[in-house]
């Protein structure tokens, strides 16, 4: 296949992207709306039982879109001559490899989620709220960044520029410590809190009060503003993660939608546990490391594309003997103070 033919051109499919957004709106429009519409504490069998339901659509669409590749391909003038079989697996595997990827690095959102959560203090049956309205900013700069991201891809030196952002990102995950998070030192949060008055306490789940015809803002929309800015900072890494596995805008849009839509259940269903995949962080790194090199080195190695199958397979392994390690090798507990103790 000609290394600049796409194959969802987006002059052809800009229907699919609006059907696909509308039918996201309509997902969450439902979640928020009609699953969630009272404020309440979401415990771990109902994350589990979302996370299920958002994993099974993931998977769903991936195979409808192999099976619509499978029948559209053939029909394709552009495509005369080449395999429409192996074109749709690679489409199929691609979109696969590249939701688990961003599904992976969004573990990584979970443990600044828990730190923001703490810090503002938000109550256990709010956080939802903040989550869903932090996921529908999300997608919303996802869609910028995407766009971005799919004309700049045309210019080699950025292919270049984007594999050493990840090679760097991910040896600094393995290296170097993680800094503490401070929202008051962020220049977003205190213009916010320049621009308008910011309440002592939660007013529920509300976001803006009126106090004596003042509009306020409550620590929830701080709060939201903070995850909002967190989920941006992440973004930089994911987006060109993984144009780093495939050139197919819709795939990397779809992608990453399905990858953030579940992020909200997983949060619930693992915010308790995540102190327990200590090596998981060094899975990630090593992640970005290796989708880095995929994009300077690996792909000209391999005639201009390294195997789909072997991207899966080493960054499924990566991802699995992370998590695995975390649970068996046991944490080291601090040596007991020598010398003499104290009698009772």
């Amino acid at each position: 296949m000609p290394l600049a033919l796409t194959l969802f051109p987006f002059a052809d499919y800009w229907w699919f992207y609006g059907l696909f957004t509308c039918f996201v709106l309509g997902l969450l429009a439902l979640d928020l709306g009609v699953f969630h519409r009272e404020a309440h504490e979401v415990g771990f069998r109902e994350a589990l039982g979302w996370s299920v339901v958002w994993v099974s659509l993931s998977l769903l669409f991936g195979y409808g879109l192999y099976q619509y590749a499978l029948w559209k391909f053939p029909l394709d003038p552009r495509l005369v001559g080449l395999d429409h079989a192996a074109l749709a697996t690679q489409t199929g595997l691609e979109y696969l490899t590249g939701y688990v990827v961003e599904k992976s690095l969004s573990v990584d959102n979970i443990f600044v989620f828990v730190v923001i959560f703490s810090f503002f203090a938000i109550p256990a049956k709010y956080q939802h709220r903040i989550l869903f309205y932090g996921i529908l900013g999300a997608l919303v700069f996802r869609i910028i960044f995407i766009s971005l991201g799919a004309l700049l891809m045309q210019f080699h030196w950025v292919i270049w520029l984007f594999g050493a952002f990840l090679i760097l990102t991910g040896i600094k995950l393995l290296f170097i410590p993680e800094k503490t998070i401070d929202p008051e030192k962020n220049p977003v949060i205190r213009l916010l809190r320049k621009l308008l008055p910011v309440t002592p306490a939660l007013e529920g789940q509300r976001f803006f009060v009126r106090r004596a015809g003042v509009l306020h803002a409550t620590p929830l929309l701080v709060c939201l503003v903070f995850v909002e800015l967190t989920d941006i900072v992440f973004a930089v890494d994911s987006v060109p993660a993984i144009f780093a596995l495939t050139k197919e805008p819709l795939i990397v849009f779809t992608s990453n939608v399905f990858a953030i839509l579940g992020l909200r259940a997983m949060f619930f269903m693992l915010a308790g546990v995540m102190h327990k995949f200590r090596f998981l962080k060094y899975g990630l790194g090593l992640v970005l490391v290796f989708v880095g090199l995929k994009m300077v080195w690996l792909n000209e190695l391999f005639d201009g594309k390294f195997p789909i199958t072997w991207s899966l397979g080493i960054i499924g392994g990566i991802i699995a003997a992370s998590v695995i390690a975390s649970l068996i090798i046991p944490q080291r507990q601090p040596l007991a103070p020598s010398g003499p103790q104290p009698m009772d």
